[in-house]
């Protein structure tokens, strides 16, 4: 488990603050390390189909296969990361791209590989991408307080861009003197180091008390629980139109390269290692930056920088201009990308927080796609420079969009589990799997209460559905008109329970409200019932017989 902020004496956030934690810090340095590797393996993969006489289809197909997998299987990824030990899941992932990465490296070394086998293997190696992605984000909240976590993903950001930067061209030299299955090697040893880190961290995690859910389940429950909370639903939007926007700056750089500046290969490499240098230092100044201004104040200046180094790039036709321009780019692109994801992690409870951000990362990177088609597309048609400007105006509408969906701050919202609901002692012998529960709960509300009573019972509503509860209804009993009965249902039992276990400090306020607006004799009093359908056989005299017609009714507990 992290450490506790109020174990953690108080000090001052710094940008570097979760290097204090040293399981991040190993972790940090040999993901760094794997994200070098794996962007050498890029540029060997890119090059080895171009060598083996692909057609430019295929060859584009390279860079397609391995971000193809992150679209498909991300919830797969973020349910099974909810539901499972997340460390044995990235450890599981590593090993499976070290042992494709090794079996890529023969075949490349001994000159079997051909263009569909290359993809085949680029797919792989995108589907372990896909499912370590989750489990290492959403671990990150695991290795440091909450207080560093904004710092922490920064920081993850800036590790990236490090290896984006310098990554490339050393694949670059490694294939030009060696050759592509050098490359390949140099990858399946960069997973070495973060496998012993993963396999020697001890995680202590509290027991779990419920079975996982199935996967179809988790990942409905997941989609769920982003419909039903406006706060995380505003971050995909908004992560979603930077991302459209944003990406036109990098999908056309090696056209601004050639054609805005009249460079060539060191020019974009120029340009890149600009990029880089800035988001290097805007997760360096992320920490300062998120002390001084809000989130929102913080994300629009990201939009609009943005927006200034895509036009700068498209009118500029000097080299050191537009290197500055990128620079500017590199560091709102690890501002905004970082705020976005830090806000999903911070607005998520434990139980959903892998499904959450492999939602984010699905809007995000579909966002990237998409943009990339568009201005591609719009480049082709209008010119780079006109591309560019264009992307420079949605960016600064992203910005305005912010005055309308602003960005919430979560910085004294309490996701921790309440905790308070323990499991009824039943008179009907039920199984689990026992179902479907409907649950009533009785409130006795004055005349004067019923605005207040409604209003609340709207949040309650939203949370009850969020958290999985099925067909709820507020109903009012029409011969005493004080009698309000709240109603859902939940498949199962055991769905039952783990609703009732989703709870967070946070929606605890919503049940004071409401047990201070009942005025009935002690708390409102809750029914838990299971349908049984008539004529069925009756129950064995000699057992409770799971005889499904009782009702089971606890008038002390809360639902």
């Amino acid at each position: 488990m992290p450490p506790k902020d109020a174990d953690v004496p108080p000090r001052r956030i710094s940008s570097l603050s979760p290097f204090q934690h040293r399981i991040f810090l190993a972790v940090w340095i040999a993901s760094l390390a794997s994200n070098f590797g794996g962007l050498i393996q890029s540029v060997g993969a890119a090059w080895l189909m171009t060598s083996i006489g692909a057609s430019a289809d295929l060859i584009a197909l390279v860079q397609a296969s391995t971000t193809l997998p992150i679209m498909l299987f991300s919830l797969m990824a973020g349910a099974i990361a909810d539901n499972f030990d997340r460390r044995q899941l990235m450890l599981v992932s590593q090993l499976f791209l070290l042992a494709v990465s090794v079996a890529l490296t023969l075949c490349t070394y001994y000159g079997l590989v051909t263009p569909w086998l290359l993809l085949g293997f680029t797919f792989l190696v995108g589907c372990g991408t896909a499912f370590n992605g989750p489990a290492w984000q959403s671990l990150v909240g695991e290795m440091v307080p909450r207080a560093d976590l904004p710092a922490a993903i920064a920081l993850n950001s800036m590790g990236f861009n490090i290896a984006r930067s310098l990554g490339p061209a050393l694949g670059g030299i490694i294939v030009a003197t060696v050759g592509a299955f050098a490359a390949f090697a140099v990858n399946a040893i960069s997973y070495l180091g973060l496998i012993v880190v993963l396999a020697r961290w001890r995680l202590v995690r509290p027991p779990r008390t419920l079975p996982p859910e199935a996967l179809g389940s988790a990942m409905a429950a997941g989609i769920r629980y982003i419909a039903m909370s406006p706060n995380l639903s505003v971050v995909l939007l908004r992560g979603a139109a930077f991302g459209v926007a944003a990406i036109a700056v990098q999908a056309l750089m090696p056209l601004v390269a050639r054609d805005l500046i009249q460079g060539g290969p060191l020019t974009y490499g120029l340009l890149l290692g600009g990029f880089g240098a800035g988001a290097v230092g805007g997760a360096l100044l992320s920490a300062r930056l998120r002390q001084a201004l809000s989130l929102e104040a913080l994300v629009r200046i990201a939009f609009i920088s943005f927006a200034v180094c895509a036009s700068v790039a498209g009118l500029s036709p000097f080299t050191l201009v537009t290197i500055v321009a990128m620079a500017l780019g590199g560091a709102s692109w690890v501002l905004a990308l970082s705020s976005f994801n830090a806000t999903v992690q911070l607005s998520s409870p434990r139980w959903v927080v892998g499904r959450a951000l492999a939602l984010y990362q699905m809007a995000t990177f579909g966002g990237m796609a998409f943009g990339s088609w568009i201005w591609g597309v719009a480049a082709a048609r209008f010119g780079t420079s006109d591309a560019l400007l264009i992307a420079a105006g949605v960016l600064v509408a992203g910005a305005v969009l912010g005055l309308r969906l602003p960005l919430p701050e979560m910085k004294t919202l309490n996701l921790d589990p309440l905790n308070r609901w323990t499991e009824p002692d039943l008179a009907v012998d039920i199984l689990p799997r026992s179902g479907p529960v409907v649950i009533t709960i009785e409130y006795m509300i004055r005349e004067t209460d019923i605005a207040a009573f409604l209003a609340v019972m709207a949040e309650r509503r939203r949370i009850r559905r969020r958290d999985g509860a099925r067909h709820w209804t507020l109903l009012r009993d029409l011969e005493n008109p004080e009698v309000w009965l709240e109603r859902y249902h939940s498949p199962t039992w055991l769905d039952y329970v783990r609703h009732n276990q989703r709870i967070t400090q946070a929606d605890a306020t919503v049940g004071e409200r409401l047990r201070d607006l009942h005025q009935g004799p002690g708390r409102p009093r809750v029914h838990r019932m299971i349908e049984r359908q008539p004529g069925g056989p009756p129950p064995d005299p000699g057992s409770h017989g799971h005889d499904l017609a009782e009702p089971l009714t606890d008038p002390t507990r809360s639902s």
